[in-house]
C-alpha cells in the first residue's frame, strides 16, 4: 500500500544512510516506499514482524498492480518499508516472485508471511483484505484471484536514534 505521508527529504536521508551503510552504488534505486495493510494497527504489527525476522513475504492481488499501472515486482527490487505514519524503518529486497490463484496457496507458502498459524487463518485474513481492497479498486474477490506472492529479505534496518 502506497503511503504519501512521509517527507521526501526524510526518505532521501534514509536512502543515503542505507547506501552508505551497505556500500551500494549511489545510483542504486528503490522501487517503492510503502507500508503494509489498510489500517494503522496492522501496518505497524506487520512491520514489527518484518523487523524481528518473522515476516519474510507478502501477498498482493495482481489487480492492485494493474489498477495502479505499476510493474510487477522483480527479484532484486529494493523497497523502503515504513510504519503507518510514513517513517522509513527498513529496506527489503525481493528474493522470489510467484503468481498463483488464491485457491492454490498452500500453508507452506502462506507461513512465509509470518502472520498465521494455519492456512485457514491466513485465508480468512486475506479474503477480508482482498474484499476490502476490491471495494476500493473495483474488483470482486474470487478463489481464482491472481495473487502476487513476494518473498523478501531485510537488507537494512534504520537504527534507533
Amino acid at each position: 500500500m502506497e503511503n504519501e505521508m512521509y517527507s521526501q527529504e526524510e526518505i532521501d536521508e534514509f536512502w543515503k544512510a542505507f547506501l552508505a551503510k551497505t556500500g551500494r552504488s549511489e545510483d542504486t534505486t528503490y522501487v517503492e516506499v510503502f507500508h503494509f495493510e489498510l489500517s494503522e494497527k496492522w501496518a505497524n504489527e506487520l512491520l514489527r514482524l518484518v523487523l524481528i525476522g518473522q515476516k519474510k513475504a507478502t501477498a498482493s492481488s495482481l489487480y492492485s498492480y494493474e489498477c495502479a499501472g505499476e510493474p510487477l515486482p522483480k527479484v532484486g527490487d529494493l523497497s523502503i518499508l515504513t510504519d503507518w505514519d510514513g517513517v522509513p524503518r527498513c529496506v527489503i529486497e525481493a528474493t522470489a516472485i510467484t503468481i498463483l490463484p488464491f485457491s492454490e496457496i498452500t500453508y507452506d507458502i502462506a507461513k512465509r508471511e509470518g502472520e498465521d498459524d494455519t492456512l485457514e487463518s491466513w485465508q480468512k485474513g486475506h479474503i477480508h483484505f482482498f474484499k476490502e481492497e476490491g471495494k476500493i479498486l473495483g474488483y470482486d474477490f474470487t478463489e481464482d484471484l491472481p495473487v502476487v506472492f513476494e518473498d523478501f529479505k531485510v537488507v537494512y534496518i534504520q537504527e534507533e536514534n
